[in-house]
């Protein structure tokens, strides 16, 4: 499913940003100048972590619910799976749309998290090792109790989400390049769809985390590859079996896609705390930290990195303020 097989226009995409816009407020965009310094570029930061969950998927969640509502008004509930972000945005949108909501998570998931989706009124379930696990048995439970099964990877939640990459474009032209971290694939996925539909010529290049490599071994034979494991503390791109269909919306649109270890993670949450006095998940900060990586590549020229989300509890984040990297689940 290329860019173009997700069938989206820039109507679509105009109106859905319209209609996201009016429960979150377009995100800001700032060019740090200490990132500058650092970098050797101009760094915009994209500032997903300023919505009402703190991360970008709130954008898909609300997207999502209201065509699930409009087209299946009898809907009994819905359910689905998460390390969190997901998670929020589902719980979020649901409880806006009236639908009961249950979230299963993995064991020793976030409590922050947790508490989160339970506040926005979700019944959240722990089960299994990995997000994999969990969702595994919310696609059994969904099927068996005839509840709706929400994904974390649809088109129309890509649909939702790219919402963030038209602000990013339109306010910050003829970027060079653009970092993202990815998941299971809706963020990215959404900035390819923004930029094609435009007309620019800007890089996105995909992150992912060494011990979490199935998106990156999955690009580079072009075609789904799972792990047994996705051992990083950055719980939104710790993902072993990735998507079909975002795996071929990536493969035909991103430039390349780098791999960042956990230690390089937690340095750029300190580095975002140091100069921007941002805070940064682990998801959110690997952008930063892959621009790091490649920082002699992007000599002078006009980047922007995808700050997806700041939901990191103040144990962990305390941790890596310490200048410690912490353990993957």
């Amino acid at each position: 499913m290329s860019r173009s097989a997700l069938a989206i226009s820039l109507d679509e995409l105009e109106r859905a940003a319209q209609f996201v816009h009016g429960t979150v407020a377009a995100t800001p965009q700032y060019a740090w100048p200490k990132l500058r310094q650092r970098a050797g570029c101009t760094v915009w930061v994209k500032h997903e972590n300023h919505t009402p969950t703190g991360a970008f998927k709130v954008r898909g969640g609300l997207l999502y619910l209201d065509r699930l509502v409009r087209a299946t008004p009898d809907v009994r509930g819905i359910v689905s799976a998460t390390r969190g972000n997901h998670g929020q945005s589902i719980s979020f949108a649901a409880a806006r749309a009236g639908v009961a909501a249950t979230i299963f998570v993995p064991r020793g998931n976030s409590p922050d998290q947790n508490s989160a989706m339970a506040a926005f009124g979700a019944t959240v379930i722990e089960f299994g090792t990995d997000f994999d696990e969990a969702k595994h048995e919310a696609q059994r439970v969904a099927a068996a109790q005839a509840l709706h099964w929400v994904p974390s990877f649809h088109r129309d939640l890509v649909v939702g989400v790219a919402s963030y990459a038209l602000e990013l474009f339109r306010a910050v032209p003829l970027l060079d390049t653009v970092y993202v971290a990815v998941g299971m694939g809706s963020g990215i996925c959404g900035l390819i769809t923004a930029r094609d539909l435009l007309g620019l010529k800007t890089e996105i290049v995909g992150v992912g985390a060494v011990n979490a490599a199935a998106t990156a071994r999955s690009f580079a034979a072009r075609r789904p590859v799972p792990t047994p494991s996705a051992l990083t503390f950055a719980d939104g791109i710790a993902t072993r079996e990735p998507n079909a269909d975002a795996i071929e919306v990536i493969c035909a649109g991103a430039a390349r896609f780098v791999e960042v270890s956990d230690e390089a993670i937690a340095e750029a949450m300190r580095i975002y705390f140091d100069d921007t006095h941002q805070i940064a998940e682990g998801a959110g900060a690997a952008p930063l930290a892959a621009l790091l990586q490649e920082r002699q590549r992007m000599v002078n020229r006009k980047v922007a990195v995808i700050l997806s989300g700041g939901n990191i509890e103040r144990a962990r984040l305390l941790q890596v303020l310490s200048g410690h990297t912490p353990a993957a689940p």
